[in-house]
C-alpha cells in the first residue's frame, strides 16, 4: 500500500497543484481545506505524512502541527508557509517538524521533503519495535481470537466482531498490543508512554499525554462485549489490561 499523505491548504489552486505532483509519483493523497478538517481526518484515519500551510484562517498550521503531534505522533509534517519569520520557523521546530519549506517551493524540492520525511518515519518505527515488546519480532502475537468470536489483527491494527470491522490509529494499535502481550502487567504512566510514542517524560506529565490515547482506545473496544472493561485504570500507578485471551 502507498505511503498516505494529507495536504493542508485553504488556497484551492495549491491544493489541487501538490495533489497532482504526488499522485503522479504514485502516493495516496487525501485533502483538507482548512486546519479543523486536518484535525477531523487525523483523529479517524491514519496518515504517514502531512503538506500543511502555515496560515489559514481558522486554526492555523501551528496549531494543526501541535495537535497531530498529540493525536498522530507517527506522522511527519512538512510545513509550507509563504511569509516565513525567523519566529514561526522556531515554533516550527519546537513542533519537531520534520521540515518548513517557503512558498513556491518546486516539484522537486517538495518531493525530496516528501521522501526523507517518509524514510525518516520508518527509521522511527523501526526503532521503536526494539520498545514494545521483549519478544522477538517473528514469534509476536499477530492475530488474537476471543471465544465470541472477535478477531483482533494487531498487523492490520482491527477488531472485528458480529461482521463488524473497527480500525485502530497506529498509537491504539501499539498500546492494544502491549495490553494483549502483557495481560494482568499493571504498566505506569511513563512506561506507556515511552512504549507507545517512544520518548521519556515527567512523571507529572504522563498521565495528561496518556489519558486521551486511552480513552479513544476504551471508547473504540468498549462497544465489543467481550472486551468492556478490560483496560482498568490502577489509581495512583498507571493501566493493567485483564482478559483471558487465545492466541490463533
Amino acid at each position: 500500500m502507498s505511503p498516505t499523505i494529507l495536504i493542508v491548504d485553504d488556497e484551492p489552486v495549491a491544493l489541487k497543484s501538490l495533489s497532482d505532483i504526488l499522485r503522479l509519483e504514485g502516493y495516496t493523497v487525501e485533502s483538507a481545506q482548512n486546519g479543523q478538517k486536518a484535525i477531523e481526518y487525523i483523529r479517524n484515519r491514519y496518515v504517514d505524512l502531512m503538506i500543511v500551510d502555515l496560515r489559514m484562517p481558522g486554526i492555523d498550521g501551528l496549531e494543526v502541527v501541535r495537535i497531530a503531534n498529540e493525536i498522530s505522533v507517527d506522522t511527519e509534517v512538512i510545513l509550507l508557509t509563504a511569509f516565513g519569520t525567523t519566529e514561526s520557523a522556531v515554533q516550527a521546530l519546537r513542533l519537531r517538524i520534520h521540515d518548513y519549506l517557503l512558498k513556491p517551493a518546486s516539484p522537486a524540492q517538495i518531493l525530496a521533503s516528501v521522501r526523507m520525511g517518509l524514510s525518516r518515519r520508518e527509521d522511527k518505527l523501526r526503532a521503536r519495535e526494539g520498545y514494545t515488546a521483549d519478544t522477538p519480532p517473528d514469534e509476536r502475537v499477530a492475530t488474537v481470537k476471543l471465544k465470541d468470536g472477535t478477531v483482533i489483527d494487531l498487523s492490520r491494527r482491527s477488531i472485528t466482531y458480529d461482521k463488524k470491522e473497527t480500525h485502530l490509529t497506529p498509537a491504539e494499535g501499539r498500546l492494544l498490543r502491549i495490553f494483549i502481550e502483557n495481560v494482568g502487567r499493571v504498566f505506569s504512566h511513563r512506561e506507556l508512554v515511552l512504549l507507545v510514542q517512544g520518548y521519556e517524560t515527567a512523571q507529572h506529565e504522563a498521565p495528561e499525554i496518556l489519558r486521551p490515547l486511552v480513552s479513544r482506545l476504551r471508547q473504540k473496544i468498549d462497544k465489543i462485549p467481550s472486551l468492556k472493561g478490560s483496560v482498568i485504570s490502577v489509581r495512583g500507578k498507571g493501566y493493567v489490561f485483564e482478559y483471558k485471551m487465545e492466541d490463533v
